[in-house]
Order: structure tokens, then C-alpha cells, then sequence
């Protein structure tokens, strides 16, 4: 089975169209979709749970801990499938991408399929100018920092076995970052991932919750941490 989590947060006028999203296009999938409502204060999560009762394969959960952070920790624990991918519910992300991550999964051995938005054959349409340049910086920098080629780690939408996510946590990081720790964790522990290209379009409902300067110390903090932690695994060996 493929888990996706979808953490939201005040998404009560774009939720309807998240439950319709997977609920029309994953028709051949055995899946589930577990909406992590973290704190809304505008209806989303009775939205949410109204809506659980008319779709399929959906659950809704409360998050206990604030933060992006404590929604995918609760969403990866709460889990039922053996794959398990995170989508944001801003619908920017391609649901064919989505399904082209399964069949690679169920196809080969990989721990993780790492998507990148940045590649020959991706897609991106409405990226906010200043927030593509400032993106394109800091994963250019992270990619040197760790010897790696891979150009898109700040983005949510991967996908992985649930075992090697079970296997690198505790997962740390608070907020955005937690999607800087996961696929830098699976990198430099040495699991097996593919990097493929995606697709994404920018955010055409709703407010996006992505605050660049209230992000940088925490993504800083994150991208210490996993270096740190990265040459104490070298030492180890």
C-alpha cells in the first residue's frame, strides 16, 4: 500500500479539491491518505473530517506537536503502507509524478525516489521569482557541502520505503526543514533512491505558509545537524 501524508493548515477552501485530487486519479493504486490537520483555525480540520466519511482511503488526524515537523512525524507513525509519500495540499505537485514514484518503487529495490524539479525533462510554471533564485542557491550550496549532485533537496514531494524512515528517525527539524533532513539522511546513511524529474505548479488557492525569512536559521540548524551527524557516521566506519 502507498501512505501519502498531506499536512494542512488552514486549507479549508482548497480541501475539498485535495480529497477530489488523489480520489479521481489514484482510481489503480492501492493507497491511503492521511490530511495531518496541524493547528487550523478556520474549519479545515471538521472540513476534513466531514469529508473522510464520503471518500475512500481517506484518514484525518489532529497534530499534537505544532510544526510541519510533528505533522510528518505523526503522519510516518500513523502510516499504514509500505511506501510512504508526502504531498503538500497546494495541488502543485503532479499526481502522474506521483504515480510514476509507485510503479519505480514496486518495480526496484530503492529505499527512496527523489524528485527533482530542476531536471532537463521537469516542468515548472508560476515559481515567485525571488523565492526560485534564493532556491536555487541554497540547494546548490547543499549539494557541495555533501558531494552530492541531487539540486532539489528542499522540496516535500519524495517518496520511501517506511522502513528506512522508521530506521532514520528522530526526525528534528520543526518546520519546512524537515524536508531538508529526510532526504539528506537517506543520502548520506548510504540507502538506495533514484533521482527522477517532476513537474509543479505554483499555488493558484489559498496562502502558502513557506516564510523565507522565519525559515533560514532552521534550515541552517538542519543542514549543521546532518553534516555533523554525516562525519560521525564516517568516523564510526
Amino acid at each position: 500500500m502507498l501512505s501519502i501524508i498531506v499536512p494542512v493548515r488552514n486549507e479549508s477552501n482548497i480541501i475539498h479539491e485535495v480529497f477530489d485530487y488523489f480520489f479521481r486519479n489514484l482510481k489503480n493504486i492501492n493507497y491511503e491518505v492521511l490530511i495531518i490537520n496541524d493547528f487550523s483555525n478556520d474549519g479545515t480540520f471538521d472540513k476534513s473530517k466531514e469529508l473522510s466519511n464520503k471518500y475512500e482511503n481517506f484518514r484525518v488526524l489532529d497534530n499534537k506537536k505544532k510544526g510541519l515537523g510533528g505533522a510528518i512525524n505523526l503522519g510516518i507513525k500513523e502510516a499504514k503502507g509500505d511506501l510512504i509519500s508526502i504531498m503538500m495540499a497546494d495541488l502543485s505537485d503532479d499526481i502522474n509524478d506521483l504515480i510514476k514514484y509507485n510503479e519505480l518503487m514496486l518495480q526496484n529495490n530503492y529505499d527512496a525516489i527523489l524528485g527533482s524539479r530542476f531536471m532537463k525533462d521537469s516542468k515548472v510554471l508560476d515559481y515567485p521569482i525571488q523565492k526560485l533564485i534564493l532556491n536555487r542557491f541554497f540547494n546548490f550550496f547543499v549539494s557541495i557541502i555533501f558531494l552530492n549532485k541531487y539540486n532539489d533537496f528542499t522540496n516535500a514531494f519524495k517518496i520511501y520505503k517506511r522502513t528506512a524512515l522508521i530506521e532514520i528517525m528522530p526526525l528534528i527539524s520543526e518546520s519546512f526543514n524537515i524536508f531538508l533532513e529526510i532526504p539528506l539522511k537517506i543520502i548520506t546513511r548510504n540507502y538506495k533512491y533514484k533521482i527522477v524529474s517532476i513537474n509543479w505548479i505554483g499555488r493558484k488557492k489559498g496562502t502558502s505558509k513557506f516564510k523565507i525569512k522565519e525559515l533560514g536559521a532552521k534550515y541552517l540548524f538542519t543542514l549543521i545537524y546532518c553534516f555533523i551527524e554525516k562525519n560521525l557516521l564516517n568516523i564510526k566506519k
